[in-house]
Protein backbone atom coordinates (compact mmCIF):
# COMPACT_ATOMS: atom_id res chain seq x y z
CA UNK A 1 0.00 0.00 0.00
CA UNK A 2 3.16 2.41 0.95
CA UNK A 3 0.73 5.16 2.50
CA UNK A 4 2.13 7.74 4.20
CA UNK A 5 1.66 7.59 8.33
CA UNK A 6 1.15 11.08 8.74
CA UNK A 7 -1.86 11.11 6.12
CA UNK A 8 -3.82 9.75 8.70
CA UNK A 9 -3.88 11.85 11.54
CA UNK A 10 -5.85 10.33 14.67
CA UNK A 11 -6.00 12.39 17.62
CA UNK A 12 -6.05 9.50 20.39
CA UNK A 13 -2.17 7.83 18.34
CA UNK A 14 0.18 10.96 19.11
CA UNK A 15 2.52 9.20 16.92
CA UNK A 16 0.87 10.88 14.31
CA UNK A 17 0.86 13.97 15.64
CA UNK A 18 3.58 17.26 13.43
CA UNK A 19 6.14 19.11 15.55
CA UNK A 20 3.99 22.36 15.68
CA UNK A 21 4.57 25.70 14.11
CA UNK A 22 2.40 28.70 14.54
CA UNK A 23 1.89 28.96 11.20
CA UNK A 24 0.31 25.49 10.62
CA UNK A 25 -2.86 27.00 12.80
CA UNK A 26 -4.54 29.07 9.64
CA UNK A 27 -4.58 25.90 7.56
CA UNK A 28 -5.31 23.43 10.09
CA UNK A 29 -8.93 21.52 10.25
CA UNK A 30 -8.66 21.86 14.08
CA UNK A 31 -8.06 18.48 15.37
CA UNK A 32 -7.03 19.56 18.51
CA UNK A 33 -11.02 20.85 19.01
CA UNK A 34 -11.95 17.12 18.85
CA UNK A 35 -10.35 15.96 21.66
CA UNK A 36 -12.30 16.68 25.34
CA UNK A 37 -11.53 20.22 26.98
CA UNK A 38 -10.68 20.51 30.74
CA UNK A 39 -11.95 23.51 32.04
CA UNK A 40 -12.39 25.09 35.74
CA UNK A 41 -14.82 27.56 37.38
CA UNK A 42 -12.40 30.56 36.36
CA UNK A 43 -12.59 29.06 32.21
CA UNK A 44 -16.36 29.39 32.19
CA UNK A 45 -16.37 32.79 33.91
CA UNK A 46 -13.84 33.55 31.00
CA UNK A 47 -15.78 32.51 28.50
CA UNK A 48 -19.05 33.54 29.67
CA UNK A 49 -20.52 30.14 30.41
CA UNK A 50 -21.12 31.21 34.03
CA UNK A 51 -20.79 34.97 35.82
CA UNK A 52 -18.75 35.27 38.43
CA UNK A 53 -21.66 35.45 40.93
CA UNK A 54 -22.75 31.96 39.94
CA UNK A 55 -19.54 30.69 40.44
CA UNK A 56 -19.83 30.77 44.31
CA UNK A 57 -22.98 28.38 44.22
CA UNK A 58 -22.29 24.75 45.11
CA UNK A 59 -20.13 23.52 42.75
CA UNK A 60 -22.47 20.09 42.25
CA UNK A 61 -25.39 22.54 41.90
CA UNK A 62 -23.11 24.44 39.63
CA UNK A 63 -22.73 21.10 37.39
CA UNK A 64 -26.12 20.01 37.02
CA UNK A 65 -27.31 23.37 35.49
CA UNK A 66 -24.27 23.40 32.89
CA UNK A 67 -25.31 20.05 32.18
CA UNK A 68 -28.86 21.09 31.59
CA UNK A 69 -28.23 23.95 29.65
CA UNK A 70 -25.22 21.80 27.16
CA UNK A 71 -22.52 23.13 27.92
CA UNK A 72 -20.34 20.95 29.99
CA UNK A 73 -21.08 16.69 29.65
CA UNK A 74 -19.13 15.63 32.78
CA UNK A 75 -17.83 16.66 35.76
CA UNK A 76 -15.05 15.45 38.15
CA UNK A 77 -15.92 16.49 42.00
CA UNK A 78 -12.68 15.20 43.43
CA UNK A 79 -10.29 17.34 41.26
CA UNK A 80 -13.18 20.29 40.62
CA UNK A 81 -12.68 19.71 36.69
CA UNK A 82 -15.92 20.36 33.83
CA UNK A 83 -15.47 18.82 30.47
CA UNK A 84 -17.06 20.55 28.13
CA UNK A 85 -19.56 19.45 25.37
CA UNK A 86 -18.66 17.75 22.20
CA UNK A 87 -20.95 17.37 19.32
CA UNK A 88 -21.29 13.59 18.08
CA UNK A 89 -18.59 13.98 15.36
CA UNK A 90 -16.34 15.35 18.08
CA UNK A 91 -16.22 18.67 17.67
CA UNK A 92 -15.88 21.29 20.85
CA UNK A 93 -18.91 22.90 21.52
CA UNK A 94 -17.43 26.37 20.58
CA UNK A 95 -15.93 24.95 17.01
CA UNK A 96 -17.45 26.87 13.90
CA UNK A 97 -18.13 23.67 11.95
CA UNK A 98 -17.84 25.75 8.72
CA UNK A 99 -14.60 27.84 9.34
CA UNK A 100 -12.89 25.60 11.64
CA UNK A 101 -12.48 28.24 14.25
CA UNK A 102 -13.25 28.51 17.55
CA UNK A 103 -15.76 31.23 18.35
CA UNK A 104 -14.95 32.16 21.66
CA UNK A 105 -11.35 32.12 20.83
CA UNK A 106 -10.40 35.16 22.72
CA UNK A 107 -11.90 33.95 26.15
CA UNK A 108 -10.89 29.98 25.12
CA UNK A 109 -10.31 28.00 28.40
CA UNK A 110 -6.47 27.15 29.54
CA UNK A 111 -6.47 24.09 28.74
CA UNK A 112 -7.03 25.46 24.84
CA UNK A 113 -4.36 28.32 25.44
CA UNK A 114 -1.55 26.08 26.94
CA UNK A 115 -2.22 23.61 23.60
CA UNK A 116 0.30 22.11 22.07
CA UNK A 117 2.53 23.56 25.31
CA UNK A 118 1.10 21.33 27.45
CA UNK A 119 -0.73 18.33 26.57
CA UNK A 120 -0.13 14.65 25.80
CA UNK A 121 2.64 15.42 23.49
CA UNK A 122 4.27 18.43 24.35
CA UNK A 123 5.14 20.47 21.05
CA UNK A 124 3.21 18.48 18.77
CA UNK A 125 -0.81 19.28 17.77
CA UNK A 126 -2.54 16.79 15.41
CA UNK A 127 -2.34 18.95 12.31
CA UNK A 128 -4.09 18.00 9.54
CA UNK A 129 -4.52 20.44 6.34
CA UNK A 130 -8.07 21.86 6.13
CA UNK A 131 -9.97 20.25 2.52
CA UNK A 132 -12.02 22.54 0.66
CA UNK A 133 -14.99 20.28 -0.60
CA UNK A 134 -17.72 21.72 -2.89
CA UNK A 135 -21.21 20.94 -1.68
CA UNK A 136 -23.28 19.49 -4.46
Amino acid sequence: MGKDKKAQVDVNDISTWTKHKQRLCSECRANCCTMPVEVKITDLVRMGAITAFEAEEPIKKLAKKLKKEGVIEHFNFKNQIFTLVRFANDDCLYLDHLSRRCIIYEKRPDTCRNHPIIGPRPGFCPYEKKTHRLKR
